[in-house]
This record gives C-alpha cells, sequence and structure tokens, in this order.
C-alpha cells in the first residue's frame, strides 16, 4: 500500500483540490520546519491575475533585462517575441495546451511569498524570504493529467515569479519575466494555471535575480493515478545550502562579492583553489541589481579539496550552513518508519552553488527515476546531484536510527547535511557520521538508462545546436558563447525536429545545465537517461537529444545560480 506524505497547510499558504479521487488522509510530514507566521488573516491572498494573451508578436522584447529577471512591472501579460518567432501566448502555444487534454482534477493552491524569521534547528534562526510559513514550502501535489491553479500574492520588497522546474507546461507560465510573463510585481498577485501532463519529482522556485537562494522553493510532485511502484512510505527531501540571513549574509551580496572578480586586487586576496588558467579578466560585470558593496563576512569559496568526480572547482560560494528539509545537521529533520517497510524517497537538490553526494546510512538505494522520468532500476550506495537534479529511489527500511547524509561535494570534510531514519530505538547519528557508503564513487546519471516509454524514440538529429561554456572566476564572466544573456537571444528550433545540443564546457568548472520545457535523452542516445539538468564536466562535451515538442521561448541555462546571474543563460526560440 501506498502511503505518501505531504505537509499540513498555514495561515498563509493552502493547498486544496478540487473534483480529487484521492481522498487518503496526508500524515504531515516531520521533516520541514516551521518559522512563525508573519501575516494575519488579512494577508490572504486577495486575487489573482491571470495571463493575458499579448496582442502581437512583430515587435521586440517587451522588457530589457540582461539578469534573471529583475523588473518593476505587475504581473500580468506575456511581454512580445520578436518577429517570426512563436508568441509564448500564441495561438501554437494555446493549440499546445489544448492537445494536453486535462481532464484529471483541478488543484486550487493559494501562496504567499514573505520576509519573516526562519528556524533552521537548533537555536539557529535566519530572516529571509520563503513561501508561507515553512522551509522548504509547502509541498504542492497534483494528479497527472490534471490542471494546477496556483496563485501567488507576492509580500516580498522585491518583484518575483514562479518557474516549475521540469514540467513540459506551455511556454506563457514558465515564468521567466522579460522573457515569458511579466514580474510579479510587490503587493500584486498572479495565477499560474496549466495542464500538467507527466508525473514525477518536480519543484518550483524564482526565476528572479538571486531570489532562488533564500527560502524560495518548495516541491511539487505530480502523481501518477495509475503508479506502478509498490512502497509503504514516501519520504520528500529537500537538499539545500545556506547563508541568507546568517551573519549579514544575503545571496545580492554574495553575488556582488563574486562579480569583483578574484584577479588583481580582489577584495579577498587571490585565486585560492581556483584555476585561474582559463579565465579572461577585464570583461565587464553584467547588470542586476546586486548591492554596491557586499555584507556580511565574505562567502568566497577558497579551495575545498576539489572533487575526484566533479574536478578541482566545486563551486564559488562557501556556505556556513547545509540543510536537509529546512533543518542543519545539529537538529536535524527525522523520518519514523517500520523495520521492512518500503520507502520511497523523492530527492531534490534545490541549492544555489553546491552538489551533494548522498546516501542512507546501512541501505542500498535502488534508483527508479531521475527528473521525473523513470530508469531502469539501477542500485547503488551512493548519488550525486547537481543543482535542480532529482532522483527517486527505493529503499527497504532497517531497524534502528540511520543517517541520511549528504556532503557538500568537494566544499571541505565537514561540509554535509543530515536528516534521520528512525524505524526503532538507539541513538542518533551526529552530525559527524560518514557512512561507509559515501566511500565509493557515487552513481551518476550518465551511468542511467530510461525505462520503457521514457526512452526516446530512435531518430537522428534534424538540427544540431552547438554551445560553448565560458567564463571564469577572475572576471566573473560566466556566459554561453562568450555573450552574457539578454532576453532577445535566440537559438531557432521548428516544432517537429529532433534537436541535438551539444555542449563544450572550456571552462575550468562543473556546470549544471537546465532546459525549460523539455526533456532529453543524455549522450544523443535513444536509451539515454531521460533529464531536464544535465551535469557537464569541465573541459568535457555533453550530447542532448529533445524532440521540439512544446512551442515557445524556453531559458537554457546553468543552474548555479551566481552563474546564471553573471549571463550563463541563452533562450530556444521556436519560429513559425
Amino acid at each position: 500500500m501506498r502511503s505518501p506524505a505531504t505537509t499540513s497547510s498555514s495561515s498563509s499558504t493552502s493547498n486544496s483540490t478540487s473534483n480529487s479521487t484521492d481522498s487518503t488522509p496526508r500524515p504531515t510530514l516531520p521533516a520541514l520546519s516551521t518559522r512563525r507566521a508573519v501575516l494575519g488573516a488579512s494577508a490572504a491572498v486577495a486575487g489573482s491575475a491571470l495571463l493575458a494573451a499579448c496582442s502581437g508578436s512583430s515587435g521586440g522584447s517587451g522588457m530589457d533585462h540582461g539578469s534573471m529577471g529583475h523588473g518593476s512591472t505587475g504581473g500580468g501579460s506575456t511581454p512580445p517575441a520578436p518577429g517570426g518567432y512563436v508568441d509564448p501566448a500564441g495561438p501554437e502555444v494555446r493549440a499546445a495546451e489544448a492537445a494536453r487534454k486535462a481532464t484529471g482534477p483541478v488543484s486550487e493552491v493559494k501562496l504567499t511569498a514573505t520576509a519573516g524569521p526562519l528556524d533552521l534547528g537548533a537555536g539557529l534562526t535566519a530572516r529571509s524570504w520563503a513561501y508561507g510559513d515553512r522551509l522548504p514550502g509547502q509541498e504542492v501535489r497534483v494528479t497527472a493529467g490534471g490542471t494546477l491553479a496556483l496563485t501567488l500574492a507576492n509580500h516580498l520588497p522585491q518583484a518575483t515569479s514562479l518557474h516549475w522546474h521540469g514540467l513540459a507546461l506551455r511556454n506563457d507560465m514558465d515564468g521567466v519575466p522579460g522573457l515569458t510573463q511579466r514580474d510579479v510585481a510587490p503587493g500584486a498577485s498572479f495565477t499560474y494555471r496549466f495542464a500538467v501532463p507527466h508525473p514525477g519529482t518536480y519543484w518550483f522556485h524564482p526565476h528572479s535575480g538571486v531570489q532562488q537562494d533564500r527560502g524560495l522553493y518548495a516541491p511539487l510532485i505530480v502523481e501518477d493515478p495509475r503508479e506502478p511502484l509498490s512502497y509503504d512510505k514516501e519520504w520528500v527531501v529537500v537538499l539545500d545550502d545556506w547563508l541568507d540571513g546568517i551573519d549579514g549574509s544575503t545571496p545580492d551580496a554574495v553575488l556582488a562579492e563574486l562579480r569583483g572578480g578574484m584577479g588583481p586586487g580582489a577584495g579577498h586576496g587571490g585565486a585560492g583553489g581556483h584555476d585561474m588558467g582559463a579565465m579572461t579578466p577585464g570583461s565587464p560585470a553584467p547588470s542586476g541589481s546586486a548591492p554596491s558593496a557586499p555584507s556580511g563576512p565574505s562567502r568566497m569559496l577558497m579551495g575545498g579539496g576539489g572533487s575526484t568526480v566533479l574536478g578541482k572547482d566545486t563551486g564559488d560560494v562557501a556556505y556556513p550552513h547545509y540543510l536537509v528539509n529546512g533543518r542543519t545537521a545539529q537538529d536535524p529533520s527525522v523520518f519514523t518508519a517500520r523495520p521492512g517497510e518500503r520507502i520511497r524517497l523523492r530527492i531534490i537538490n534545490a541549492g544555489g552553488d553546491t552538489a551533494f553526494r548522498l546516501a542512507l546510512g546501512g541501505h542500498e538505494l535502488t534508483v527508479t527515476h531521475t527528473d521525473g522520468f523513470p530508469m531502469e532500476h539501477a542500485r547503488t550506495g551512493s548519488l550525486l546531484l547537481g543543482m535542480g537534479e532529482r532522483y527517486d529511489v527505493l529503499v527497504t527500511a532497517g531497524d534502528g536510527v540511520f543517517p541520511l547524509t549528504a556532503l557538500a561535494e568537494g566544499k571541505g570534510d565537514g561540509a554535509s547535511a543530515l536528516a534521520l531514519l528512525r524505524t526503532g530505538s538507539g541513538a542518533a547519528p551526529t552530525a559527524a557520521t560518514r557512512p561507509a557508503e559515501l566511500a565509493a564513487p557515487p552513481l551518476t546519471a550518465d551511468r542511467l538508462r530510461a525505462a520503457g516509454a521514457a526512452a526516446l524514440a530512435a531518430r537522428g538529429p534534424d538540427r544540431t545546436l552547438r554551445i560553448k561554456l565560458t567564463g571564469g572566476m577572475a572576471a566573473y564572466d560566466w556566459a554561453f558563447d562568450g555573450k552574457p544573456y539578454t532576453a532577445d537571444q535566440r537559438h531557432p528550433v521548428k516544432a517537429g525536429e529532433r534537436v541535438r545540443l551539444e555542449f563544450n564546457n572550456s571552462t575550468t568548472m562543473w556546470h549544471p545545465l537546465h532546459l525549460h520545457g523539455h526533456t532529453f535523452a543524455l549522450g544523443g542516445q535513444p536509451g539515454g537517461a531521460r533529464k531536464d539538468t544535465a551535469v557537464i564536466l569541465p573541459g568535457a562535451t555533453l550530447t542532448a537529444d529533445f524532440d521540439a515538442d512544446n512551442p515557445g521561448l524556453w531559458m537554457l541555462h546553468c543552474h548555479n545560480v551566481y552563474h546564471a546571474e553573471a549571463g550563463m543563460m541563452t533562450v530556444l526560440g521556436y519560429q513559425h
């Protein structure tokens, strides 16, 4: 029997589903931290602004955004697409949405983005931004084949947005300000409404500046009405790296420090552990809303030991804390089960700059899905997750108390997150615990094979897009093909094509690459793992094939939030 766990609703966030066929009571998941509600009844969602179709597609971009979506407009109509390209709210997009034939239940959700204190455990409180009164934000569950109608009320001091990471949804609901929608202004609300065709483990977060590296993220679980897996309980595990509100740190201040570069005269010394060989100094910093000077202590990662998997340079930011479901390793969240029960873990890396190597002490992991799509089952002791990646695994619970340890890959011996699986009596493992399973090389996506209908049909590419990853730490000039992102960039594709993406990483760092609105097969192979986020190693080439079956303007970017905001983003645009 399957018994998935979800979070309970709060005063400022509610999740109600109409016409649902699932009446199973959902127990409270003990793994999510809460904070004091900062909004009373008067802060409930006051209304919504439905996305209006744009009236034309011949003009230029409606907004000039050189970053991930800073702007001053309210939520509302979609910015127009340049001439010759499909408009995010155009007839092609509406036809694709109609073809999804959403006949299942409608899940109506109200969500409030607001500022306030977050309890991270062990007496540690950080003031940050979050959804409702919890970290991560309240889990949203919908049924594949149904519709999600989520109204976001923005009570933040800045404009914001919501991106639905991994979903093949209608383009005007993808949540990229300046490209597919207008910003949701402070004090405004906006309703995202779209069909949800594919089951799996997903999540949502802003696509506005470096807001994702605050507390603005939450799981989105799309349940399969014909679930083929058999399991007793479900454990949603969200990994994160945390600095916001700690000793005066903010993500914007960290970005300002990083943009200062690591060349001569940099504020915090030399290159440390970073390889300067491929870096190009002298490029101007991209525009954005980061403050002019950093606040708090330096968060620049000055070496961390490197990684046997990812290489010497594993990240840019040294975080003071690493979290599982909003809790530090000193006061971890606890998931309870009975010995012998089969547990499905849905694991999400919501970090800004950190890959995690994860293991459950004393247990073997059976990988069943990655990025929402089924894989041929593979057994492993540990997994490596880049930012934005998700894995579903099955475990059979032993008897006792077991550490779920997530090492911050390559960021030092003490850099880790922890949660506990408790099925019996015994002392709880400590933050210093290192399960033996972490010693062996972790499983990575290139070793997985798509299962059944998830495998991409055999077909040669109709179009090949070759993209070079460029930049480095010296000038913090991360980009594709040496061109920092602007909203008018287009890599053209046409509906019906099989498109091959060939990435050449000329940098000395690894990058998690994320494509919006589609999944691709790794390695240019029909049986390659189906992914929407994939790791490319330094100096390596990554090949990924996808079918152009979802018209619109779609972001392609590094999911290191600081690399993306520096300019490592571009757009795939469907031509008429």
